[in-house]
């Protein structure tokens, strides 16, 4: 059974979310998308990825389809990418698998977009594909897909590395790999202080330690120096955050009338939102409510607020009072697209100027290298669920693809494995570190 094989063989979402791909196997829909928009600034795998392996993305997206019921293959891609669009368009001649071409703007990638420019349709408020029977898959997914179809588990992860590096570029690495190791891949950085951005600039998280390590969801690495706008706007103390918002924000609503969800018809009101950083809690859940449908893609705070405030985080504030408080909001008005739509899209080029990253916009080109870390650090959490739960014990032997956490039967999650040979040095409830043999 396909979905018990994705289980052990550890497929998750790829894209970002790391959601265990064998539940959608076993959804009954009318339409498999793959999603191969990669809308975040400077991060690029997924094209190398479509550009040198279009077969195995395809296969994937065949067994999805096949396995769910699918009639019909939608491949969402940007339109400019006409390189990998020549190179998948063979796998799918003569198939029930068409393209989706999408434009160069942010958030493109989104779900709820996708689904929307490859169907029409739209998903209801706080729902899933699966309601208006799609199920999404990233390209990577499908390519790890292809691989679990024929035993093979998740060990590697395919990632970029761009800007303060001497020799941008993408690669294989196995899973666990420290990010210490990617910039020496590419040459080294080319600052003495800097910032490491993972996953992307506007969803992506801040780290400033190059000790951290490759998981299945992680998608490249961004080198800033310290001193960088982004690196001084994603390391602002919430209360700095809340206290500027409170005294600063004249609510021009630019925060919602460039919101992807709201112009999609979802009653997201970032605006809203921000007048409750000025009430007491009372007042606040009055204002919490606007934010539930956000879909946190960074744009109000990183792009559309002319006063550099952050009506995200002022979403994610209100989105977790509201669970705190058991507090659920629910769209009573019907979903329907704003009428401004098409002409408040935020262009790529735009975006990478207002984040002042033009200089790094460059490619990263796919090189075949053969690395092997000298330790790889292999979580049990890099899904969404539960913990894997370690299987194996200091001082034992592993080989790559060999299972070293397991979810039970019934449990929401994924396996996880080796990624060297090795031997196991440290077991914990959090991960398992192997060393090189």
């Amino acid at each position: 059974m396909l979905s018990q094989k994705l289980k052990q063989m550890g497929v998750v979402g790829a894209g970002g979310a790391g959601f265990p791909t064998y539940v959608k196997s076993q959804a009954q829909v009318e339409f498999v998308i793959a999603n191969g928009a990669e809308c975040e600034p400077l991060i690029h795998k997924d094209l190398e990825l479509m550009k040198h392996f279009p077969e195995e993305i395809i296969r994937g997206m065949k067994i999805m389809m096949e396995v769910t019921g699918a009639r019909k293959g939608k491949f969402g891609i940007k339109e400019k990418h006409q390189d990998a669009i020549e190179k998948i368009s063979p796998y799918i001649k003569n198939t029930s698998i068409e393209f989706t071409f999408l434009g160069d703007f942010y958030p493109s990638g989104d779900e709820y977009e996708v689904v929307y420019a490859a169907t029409g349709r739209l998903i209801p408020p706080a729902g899933i594909p699966l309601q208006v029977g799609c199920v999404v898959n990233n390209v990577e997914t499908l390519y790890n897909i292809a691989n679990a179809y024929e035993g093979v588990p998740v060990t590697k992860k395919i990632v970029s590395i761009s800007g303060e590096v001497k020799n941008p570029k993408s690669f294989w690495v196995p899973v666990g790999t420290p990010f210490k190791d990617l910039i020496e891949l590419a040459g080294g950085t080319t600052v003495k202080e800097y910032a490491i951005i993972v996953s992307g600039l506007m969803m992506g998280q801040i780290t400033f330690d190059a000790n951290e390590v490759v998981t299945k969801t992680t998608a490249g690495l961004i080198i800033l120096p310290v001193d960088h706008f982004l690196v001084t706007r994603k390391t602002q103390p919430p209360e700095n955050r809340n206290r500027i918002g409170k005294s600063a924000c004249d609510q021009c609503s630019y925060c919602t009338e460039f919101c992807p969800r709201y112009l999609l018809g979802y009653e997201v009101m970032p605006h809203k939102v921000m007048r409750s950083l000025g009430f007491t809690l009372t007042g606040e859940g009055i204002w919490n409510q606007w934010a539930e449908l956000c879909c946190a893609c960074g744009l109000c705070t990183l792009y559309a607020c002319p006063e550099d405030l952050f009506p995200k985080e002022a979403c994610d504030k209100a989105k977790y009072d509201m669970r705190q408080e058991g507090i659920k909001f629910t769209q009573t008005k019907p979903v329907v697209v704003h009428p401004m739509k098409e002409a408040r899209r935020v262009p790529q080029s735009q975006l990478r100027k207002r984040l002042k990253v033009d200089q790094y916009d460059v490619e990263t080109p796919f090189e075949e290298i053969d690395f092997i870390p000298e330790e790889v650090k292999i979580k049990l959490q890099q899904h969404i669920g539960k913990p894997a739960k370690s299987v194996v014990s200091a001082g034992d032997y592993v080989k790559t693809g060999d299972v070293v956490g397991a979810v039970d039967e019934n449990d929401l999650g994924a396996f996880v494995h080796s990624s060297i040979n090795g031997k196991v040095v440290e077991v914990t409830n959090e991960f398992i570190r192997i060393k090189k043999s």
